[in-house]
């Protein structure tokens, strides 16, 4: 991971120029440039992100840049390509044997789930290394084609990738939405379920509580009721045993 001192600045200018005029206070920031490559495919990528979020990636087969944000700037012509850097392993061919990561699937809704209208599934796919996985969609045990949006691997501090996949849906009870992973260079797949979890509608849980609440006032006034008898008679045997003992005079 390195960043050169004249793209930096680049990005940098870009950044600020897709921020506009929008200020905040001082905060630390991360600004990163990442090279991978690979004997998978893609076989060489670059990325450019800020903090955890991507502005632009190298499109190595037609050597331009691509921009990743959906109203971002686009890569200034005539700037240095990265082909063009020295020692860059896109001008030499030069690569290093890569780690093995194991991917990581979370799935989960980007609205608050109501049965029975649209919404989207987000796969979120983490610990990626090297960067070729495919992700596919399956809805009851049968692949889904239709609605799917994949995005670019986002390089991550930690030198590993993540990449997000999206599905439009439908949502009904009963169904089973399941994310597969698999991993190119040895077909080893990850696999994470969804499942709609019925909500409990707000009239009957307004029934529920309000049972429940009615039922535990009965409960404490018998027992409030038990414990004023309980005193009453301990009071009248009380009286009795005075009566019973009173000393006698002759």
């Amino acid at each position: 991971m390195g960043a050169a001192s004249g793209r930096g600045a680049l990005v940098a200018a870009l950044l600020g120029a897709a921020l506009g005029s929008v200020r905040a206070e001082p905060s630390l920031h991360t600004l990163s440039e990442v090279l991978f490559c690979q004997p998978d495919t893609p076989s060489l990528g670059l990325s450019v992100a800020f903090d955890s979020e991507q502005l632009f990636s190298f499109d190595v087969p037609n050597m331009q840049w691509l921009s990743q944000l959906p109203d971002g700037p686009a890569w200034p012509t005539g700037t240095e390509q990265p082909q063009d850097s020295p020692g860059s392993p896109l001008g030499h061919g030069q690569c290093l044997k890569p780690r093995v990561g194991i991917p990581v699937a979370d799935v989960f809704l980007q609205q608050p789930l109501q049965l029975g209208y649209p919404n989207t599934l987000v796969c979120m796919v983490g610990n990626i290394f090297p960067p070729a996985i495919t992700i596919s969609w399956q809805r009851d045990g049968i692949p889904v084609t239709d609605g799917i949006t994949h995005l670019t691997y986002i390089p991550m501090e930690d030198l590993g990738f993540m990449r997000f996949s999206y599905l439009a849906v439908t949502p009904h009870s009963g169904e089973i939405y399941s994310c597969i992973v698999t991993r190119e260079r040895d077909n080893i797949s990850v696999v994470a379920y969804w499942v709609p979890q019925d909500p409990i509608p707000s009239d009957v849980l307004a029934m529920a509580v309000c049972g429940a609440v009615t039922a535990l006032g009965i409960l404490l006034a018998l027992l409030g009721l038990g414990l004023l008898l309980s005193a009453r008679r301990g009071s009248t045997w009380g009286q009795w045993g005075q009566r019973g003992h009173s000393p006698h005079t002759h």
